[in-house]
């Protein structure tokens, strides 16, 4: 038998492999290297979103806790005296108001006739806040309206304790532009106690 012209003849040689396809070693280190630096400006920029947001929520809360503060503050220096520090509890009271209220302190010799009526009772006055809490702030005019419950015990100069009376008020205080505080204006419910 005769092989055709053009036919391999003989045992099969074997398959030669063929070579690998180098890898794009490059292309993926510096893909990869991409998706990290992406992926961790993501990340950072998220965190700092976060704590930005976290640190304005707390200047918040803590602006809302100043007016809260304040108001109790104030509420204390009025009712509180001792007939050993009148003139001192009264200038502390003075000292933390401004507005309408410190207008009606400063006119018709308020603040004298203030400490004479104190003088005369000769009895110390002791408040305790019962409650506090802020109702709302006016952004525009930096002044916030907060809620605050109030007991009040005199003691005569026999030291005889006169029964506790409470007391509600609307406290309006008043942020200055340097972020200082002071009572504002007080506003009873309703009129009255």
């Amino acid at each position: 038998m005769s092989v055709p012209a053009g036919v391999p003849t003989g045992k099969p040689k074997a398959a030669v492999p063929l070579a690998r396809r180098q890898p794009n070693r490059g292309r993926v280190a510096l893909v990869s290297a991409v998706a990290a630096v992406v992926a961790a400006a993501v990340l950072v920029t998220v965190v700092l979103v976060l704590l930005t947001q976290y640190r304005q929520a707390e200047a918040a809360t803590a602006r809302q806790q100043q007016f809260v503060d304040t108001a109790e503050q104030t509420v204390l220096n009025m009712f509180s005296y001792d007939q050993n520090n009148i003139d001192d509890s009264v200038n502390r009271f003075v000292n933390g108001i401004s507005g309408p209220l410190r207008d009606m302190m400063s006119q018709n010799n308020n603040v004298d006739n203030l400490k004479a009526i104190f003088r005369d009772t000769n009895a110390t006055s002791e408040a305790v806040i019962s409650g506090a809490a802020l109702e709302k702030i006016d952004e525009v005019g930096s002044n916030a309206a907060v809620l605050v419950a109030v007991r009040v015990t005199v003691t005569d100069i026999d030291g005889v304790n006169k029964p506790s009376e409470a007391y509600r008020m609307r406290v309006i205080v008043h942020e200055d532009d340097n972020g200082h505080m002071t009572g504002y204006d007080l506003k009873y419910p309703e009129g009255g106690n």
